[in-house]
């Protein structure tokens, strides 16, 4: 989707997946150039003015990465509320951060990132038009990624799942949240 804000100091909402893969010798992070930025990133992208940010980001890692809600767990703070305690609303994971970020020096994203857990090949293929350089890195990959392929603020969201919100936050699957209305 195109920003849907233009002008000077909008903000769009976007979403963004830090996926890790946990079926192998070391857990690695999703990440695939962008094909507009050329540096690697975690899939993601605008919230449709239909979406609720959950649903963006199911849409987003099918889309960009070929997981599908079925493949998916949460991680999510064991403290958390629980859609029992409040069936009236629909209730999304907890993302593990909300940030914004210029994109120019006059637009902004908005973004809600989730941690995500897999632990297989994706069922689906990538959409068209998407980047196929999609790459799983370990940590020490990622650590030793020069800042012109990788933003600072992906690589430290990510070295922050590996050393922390792996072992400290619970797996969830993705199917306890709704993608709601």
């Amino acid at each position: 989707m195109p920003h849907i804000h233009i002008a000077p100091n909008q903000h769009d909402h976007t979403v963004t997946g830090y996926v890790i893969r946990t079926d192998g010798d070391q857990p690695r992070a999703l990440l695939h150039v962008h094909k507009k930025l050329g540096k690697l990133l975690p899939p993601g992208g605008h919230i449709e003015l239909d979406e609720t940010p959950w649903a963006a980001m199911l849409h987003e890692l099918r889309e960009e990465a070929g997981y599908d809600a079925g493949q998916l767990l949460v991680l999510q703070p064991t403290l958390r509320m629980y859609q029992a305690a409040m069936p009236e609303v629909t209730l999304h994971p907890q993302p593990l951060l909300m940030n914004t970020h210029n994109i120019t020096p006059e637009h902004y994203h908005s973004d809600t990132c989730y941690a995500l857990v897999v632990r297989e090949d994706p069922r689906h293929e990538l959409a068209a038009g998407e980047s196929t350089d999609v790459r799983w890195l370990t940590r020490d990959d990622i650590a030793a990624l020069p800042s012109e392929q990788i933003w600072d603020n992906t690589r430290a969201s990510y070295l922050s799942l590996f050393d922390r919100f792996l072992d400290e936050w619970e797996l969830v699957p993705a199917s306890e949240f709704s993608a709601g209305k």
